[in-house]
């Protein structure tokens, strides 16, 4: 077991809180059996801007999809204060 910084011990293969890009989003949609993919980020998500087609959105859970494009990013609990630390899974990506 590990402790990856989201607030609860778990193992994981790789990645990690800290990981980029889709290694991240795959990362968190694992994180604890799935269960803080759904979860809100708190003080209403992030605004941002999607890193697939630049449209605008707010990311209100730690997995989320563009509504334009429906282009995956993601962010971990340990680095959700800032909309800089969201990562984009890359173009094709979907979630299992």
């Amino acid at each position: 077991m590990h402790e990856c910084g989201c607030g609860g011990s778990h193992a994981h293969a790789g990645g990690g809180p800290f990981a980029e890009g889709r290694e991240l989003v795959e990362f968190v949609s694992r994180a604890h059996g799935g269960a803080l993919r759904d979860r809100e980020i708190p003080g209403g998500g992030l605004a941002t801007n999607c890193r697939g087609c630049g449209a605008p959105f707010t990311l209100t859970t730690f997995v989320g999809t563009c509504p334009a494009c429906g282009g995956v990013h993601a962010v971990s609990p340990p680095r959700c204060d800032d909309a800089a630390n969201i990562q984009f899974a890359g173009e094709g990506f979907t979630l299992p």
